[in-house]
This record gives C-alpha cells, structure tokens and sequence, in this order.
C-alpha cells in the first residue's frame, strides 16, 4: 500500500559548465510513493517557483526507458537503486519515510554539466557518427529469409541494440570509460552480415573517437554492466576488442 512520505533532497545545483556548483537541501513534505522519480522532481520546481526560486534542470523527454536522457546519480547510484530500470523507471516506493536522497549529474569527463543536473551527452552522438554507414543492397525487395542470420547472433546482436545510450556506463566507471558503450554499438553490426563490409573502419573510427573525447580505459570493474539499465552485458567490449585487434592486423 503506497503512502505519503516527507524526504529531504540534497541537489547539485551549477549554473553552468564552468562555474563552481554546490549541494542545495530542500523538504518534501507528503509525496506519494506511487509518483515517479521525475514526477517529485516536478513538484519539487513547482514548489521552488511558487516561492520564486529557480527550478532545477534536469534532463527528461520519453519517460519510458527508452531515450537515455535521464540520467541522474542517486544515492551513489546512477539511475537510482533499481536495477535494470532508468530514472524515469524509478518510483518512491522505493524510499522510506524521513530519507535523504542525494542526486548528483553524470560525473565524467565527456560529460560536461549544461546546468544544475544536466549534461551534455553528445559525445556519444559523435562516437556514433564516426561509426558511419553501413552499406546495403538497396534493389528490389528482398525475401525475409534471404539472409540466414543463426538465431544466437540475432538474440545477440539485439541485446546489444537494446542500449540506449544514456551515459550510466561511463559515469559508474571510475575511469570514466566508455567501452560499454561502444561495444554494444559496434557489436550490434558485428555480428549480422549487414555489418561486415564497414566492420574494421568502425571499430577504429570509433575506438579513436572515443579516445579523443576524453573517456577513460577500461579496466574490467564491470560497474558498468551492474549499472547499465538495459543491462548490455560486458562480453560486448570482449567484441570490440576482437574487432579492434582484427582491423589493426589488417593494416
């Protein structure tokens, strides 16, 4: 049975990329535990602008779990406590009377705050550019069956496409690496057909990219793949690395 609760947030507030931030403290008195994370995020600006007090930013659009833009650090946890689910996912059930909640914005180089509890994540749109194309037959119709694809390589390649690029990885990483990412993405062409005529050139491409927006190495914590909320598993920079190492030698 969800009740209200009164809960004490300690929020980052920055307003901007280069100015020095800080932890504010607001009360939330009666918040009912069936309303979602972003939803007393709501309510919480309707609160601070009725008092004539800045709202705090934070980033939002589908509120699905499906646009990756939601990303908050809470608790020491990015996304939140719940395991395979994104902010928007969260709901405060999953707090207690009299909590204290800490939300943080994405700790990591290639993610410089916008203001207050936003980032810019577009890092991982150029990672994703310089993957480039991917070349096709663009004929007639083609059957559905005209590409046998083994049923493992397909289930494989769509849990890797599940990622939705939301930057958990990178900011649970204490190196600030990116290799979650990446690996799903080139692992999801990887391993069709489709993906193999621009395999070697993406996996450099983007490896390099990466490189040079400043995330860190990996170093097999696997925080990232325990934070990821589509749970993308780390065998995919196993992958990556395979891809890697292959286009290198054929250089």
């Amino acid at each position: 049975m969800d009740k209200d609760i009164n809960i004490t947030l300690k929020v980052w507030r920055q307003k901007g990329p280069k100015a020095k931030g800080q932890f504010e403290t607001y009360q939330l008195k009666n918040i009912n535990q069936s309303v979602s994370f972003l939803e007393m995020l709501d309510i919480l600006n309707e609160q601070l602008v009725n008092e004539g007090k800045e709202p705090i930013v934070f980033d939002h659009d589908c509120r699905e779990g499906i646009c990756g833009m939601c990303s908050l650090y809470i608790n020491g946890h990015p996304h939140g406590p719940a395991t395979g689910a994104t902010t928007c996912q969260l709901y405060m059930r999953r707090f207690n009377d009299g909590d204290t909640i800490t939300i943080e914005p994405w700790r990591s180089a290639g993610f410089p705050v916008i203001r207050d509890l936003m980032v810019d994540r577009y890092a991982y749109d150029k990672i994703i550019q310089a993957g480039g194309f991917v070349s096709v037959n663009t004929g007639g119709v083609p059957d559905a069956n005209a590409i046998p694809i083994p049923k493992v390589d397909a289930d494989l390649a769509m849990d890797a496409a599940a990622c939705i690029g939301c930057g958990a990885c990178a900011a649970a990483c204490k190196n600030g690496s990116a290799m979650l990412f990446v690996s799903a993405k080139v692992s999801q062409l990887a391993l069709l057909p489709q993906g193999k005529v621009e395999a070697a050139r993406r996996a450099k491409a983007m490896v390099a990219k990466m490189d040079e927006l400043g995330f860190g190495n990996c170093t097999n914590t696997r925080a990232c793949e325990m934070e990821c909320p589509k749970n993308i598993s780390v065998s995919n920079i196993a992958r990556l690395n395979r891809e890697f190492i292959c286009a290198k030698l054929k250089d």
